[in-house]
């Protein structure tokens, strides 16, 4: 039985089904902290370098388990550093609940040491927080945050005061006026869309002779239902980047990533269309989709708030793809109108054979492209791929074919750096068993994957299978800022700015034990991931990359040609290899082969 309130949340966590949490000690949780040595045999505390990366820790493992992800940090500065990983999952709804510790309930309103408003601070990126102030409390705050969490897909928040965490546990409060019992566990809501919702769908999607599907995150566990589908409809699928394994890349229907990490495959499927069903996304970027009234829409979310919010759908299905694709599919019909799959897969051959062609061009040492061209044949089944920030998230959208089987993720609307070896750990402590490559560029491996790379030393040894993957793409450059400033400000690189400072993280990883491989050879790529792959301990692996290779969108304005090209006039210092490169990877694009 508990003794203090500190015990009391961990036995309170354990019933509803925690195993592992994600955090960083200091003296605002000590009570926690104390509790959890006395729980070890319960939990697996996994001691981070940074309050961020726990955050990002648990949303990892919320995204590939389906489970709420866990985090801890002290009071004042350690529950700010939790706000960027928090955030990430908020905006990507994932669900995630924080425990942060707070000065002494005595104190609060004192202006105390590191007394930080936290039910303020808090108050934007969860969707419940509670501070706690009474023994008698915590079985209702608990239940109730664990509850919202899993429920409504979002960030919750429990403060705890640190006096309250060593004070006694009364985890059954008295029957009487004043007092709150709760439960453990909670019913998910299963909306399903009116018969008559569903045949209105039906009639749209079945009167439509050209169909797109846009698969998102919500899409990611009703893949066999999307498939069968497209099948019956004759449609192209395009992913959202954060739906990129909802579908494996081999079906020769799959038209790839959408938006300016997207191919030209996506791009004509959108344009062409006259029919358009969209599937767990919010995908931000309108001008990617077809034209305003030249679609008829159908659109497939969970939440309702989500309906309409990025084109001007017919009708919206409220409820579990998987669930709302099975009631809808006995209502559509086999399509006869070959020509437009024929069309479909037609670009997306033309699409792989141009994207191999723009890989296999010459740069300086290494074309970024053909890293992760050569990589995909070389996945391990099974693998989970984890995604940064940066140029390399291009390349990663476009370049590589997932298997079935295959999970991957990336921080999505936030977009932030510096999630890529926080989201392998997640990934990799939720599957042991399982290969993890984190993908990451030499800005976000200063900014925080170095430091995360001792999280890894100190768990790696306890994995059934030892397969962990770090790939740094090295270009000296925060490569991904520099290619918007000239495209979209029409501005030279900035240098100061922009300049990544040389450093051997092969060397480094050595030093921790790892096995480190340096490639500055094209010709080595293909080997260089082999041996990642079948080495026995982790390993990272840098690839030296030219980042003079412009990361072309499928479709460029003129306005982006206008200010890249203003850019170039200004005097950027590395003009000679853009226009070079720019040439090679136009001139690849446009005779990438013979054939179709």
């Amino acid at each position: 039985m508990a003794e203090t309130v500190g015990d009391y949340i961990l036995e309170r966590l354990g019933e509803w089904g925690v195993k592992r949490i994600y955090g960083y000690p200091g003296d605002g949780i000590n009570g926690l902290m104390g509790a959890l040595g006395r729980a070890e045999d319960r939990f697996d505390y996994v001691r981070v370098r940074h309050e961020e990366m726990a955050a990002f820790m648990a949303c990892a493992h919320a995204k590939f388990t389906g489970e709420v992800g866990v985090c801890m940090a002290t009071s004042g500065p350690g529950a700010i550093h939790l706000l960027n990983g928090l955030y990430d999952a908020r905006m990507d709804h994932m669900p995630v609940l924080a425990i942060v510790g707070q000065s002494a309930r005595s104190v609060i309103g004192s202006d105390y040491q590191q007394e930080v408003d936290l039910h303020v601070l808090f108050k934007d990126v969860a969707g419940y927080v509670e501070t706690l102030v009474s023994p008698l409390q915590v079985r209702h705050v608990v239940d109730r945050a664990m509850r919202i969490a899993a429920a409504e897909r979002t960030v919750t928040c429990i403060v705890a005061p640190n006096d309250l965490q060593v004070a006694k546990a009364m985890p059954r409060p008295e029957r009487a006026h004043g007092t709150v019992v709760s439960g453990t566990g909670y019913a998910p809501a299963h909306p399903v869309p009116l018969d008559a919702e569903l045949h209105k769908a039906a009639e749209i999607l079945n009167a439509g002779s050209k169909v797109a599907i846009l698969a998102g995150a919500g899409a990611l566990r009703a893949g066999p239902q999307v498939e069968e589908v497209a099948e019956r409809l004759g449609a192209g699928v395009a992913k959202a980047l954060l739906g990129k394994a909802a579908l494996p890349d081999d079906l020769p229907y799959v038209t790839g990533s959408i938006g300016l990490l997207g191919t030209a495959a996506s791009w004509e499927l959108m344009n062409d269309c006259d029919t358009l069903l969209m599937i767990g996304t919010t995908f931000p970027y309108s001008e990617f989709l077809p034209e305003e009234g030249k679609a008829r829409a159908v659109q497939i979310d969970l939440f309702p708030r989500n309906v309409s919010m990025r084109y001007d759908t017919d009708v919206n299905l409220i409820g579990d793809a998987a669930v709302v694709l099975d009631m809808l599919l006995p209502l559509l019909k086999r399509k006869d109108n070959a020509d437009w799959r024929e069309r479909v897969e037609l670009n997306v051959r033309k699409t792989w054979r141009a994207l191999e062609a723009k890989a296999m061009e010459p740069a300086d040492p290494i074309n970024p492209q053909r890293v992760f061209w050569e990589l995909s044949p070389r996945l391990p089944d099974r693998a989970i791929l984890c995604g940064d920030s940066g140029s390399h998230t291009n390349w990663y959208a476009r370049d590589v074919r997932l298997r079935r089987g295959m999970q991957a993720s990336l921080s999505g609307k936030l977009a932030t750096m510096g999630s890529g070896v926080p989201y392998a750990i997640g990934a990799k402590m939720a599957y042991p068993d399982r290969p993890v490559l984190a993908i990451v560029g030499d800005g976000a491996m200063q900014m925080n994957g170095n430091g995360e790379l001792l999280t890894v030393k100190q768990y790696w040894q306890r994995w059934s299978n030892p397969c962990f993957v770090v790939m740094v793409l090295v270009n000296h450059d925060l490569n991904q800022v520099t290619w918007e400033q000239r495209a979209l400000a029409g501005d030279p690189k900035f240098e100061p700015s922009q300049r990544v400072v040389d450093f051997s993280y092969v060397d480094y990883a050595r030093l921790l034990g790892f096995e480190g491989i340096r490639v500055d050879d094209p010709e080595h790529i293909a080997e260089g991931w082999e041996r990642a792959f079948a080495a026995q301990r982790p390993v990272l692996i840098e690839f030296h990359t030219d980042p003079d290779v412009p990361p072309l969108p499928p479709h460029i304005t003129w306005e982006q040609a206008r200010a890249y090209m203003t850019a170039l006039a200004k005097g950027d210092p590395d003009e000679g290899g853009i226009i070079r490169n720019t040439l090679r990877q136009a001139l690849a694009g446009i005779f990438p082969g013979h054939g179709d």
